[in-house]
């Protein structure tokens, strides 16, 4: 998904920038990631969630989970993981859902709205209390912690990732 604004990037609340930033870079990735073998996606490596498609489904997943603590239902998540992820192309497909998920959120969001405070629980019970905003940041955050973990993968096919830094989507942005 590129930018496609009007705005420039100081013109945009951060909840937009970073939302949008986020759904650029999973773009980038998975455009590439899709272009691989399936033995590649599927090989273990010595990473915390062993495969490409393991590492990518988890960010799926978690970004689902926070989705429904903002939306105040219950995720049916026990776990950060799951045994068989779902294909490439059917987990691109919810990825690029959820993230315009994201951004529409984002883009209805007042100030005020992403101050709120969310009560939820995370997976091992414990309670948490993040605002709407802090929600945003963390699942943006935590997208591009494993998309480094996925591009490390990457090289040892060998394959060159995109660049998926926010300086670059900065300047795509600009251009458009």
């Amino acid at each position: 998904m590129a930018p496609a604004l009007s705005e420039k990037p100081g013109e945009l609340r951060n909840a937009q920038l970073l939302t949008r930033y986020k759904a650029w870079a999973d773009d980038l990735t998975y455009k590439m990631v899709v272009l691989q073998q399936a033995e590649e996606l599927l090989k273990e490596r010595k990473t915390t969630f062993k495969t490409i498609i393991h590492t990518l489904h988890h960010t799926y997943i978690v970004d689902d989970i926070f989705r429904a603590h903002v939306e105040g239902r219950d995720h049916g998540y026990s776990a950060r993981t799951v045994e068989t992820p779902p294909q490439i192309d059917e987990l691109r497909e919810s990825v690029l859902s959820m993230n315009r998920w994201w951004v529409e959120f984002a883009d209805a969001s007042s100030d005020e709205d992403l101050a709120q405070p969310v009560l939820f629980a995370f997976l091992d019970g414990t309670n948490g209390v993040m605002t709407r905003q802090q929600i945003i940041l963390h699942v943006v955050q935590h997208a591009s912690y494993h998309r480094g973990y996925v591009d490390d993968m990457m090289y040892q096919i060998p394959v060159t990732p995109p660049a998926t830094d926010l300086t670059v989507f900065f300047q795509e942005m600009v251009k458009d």
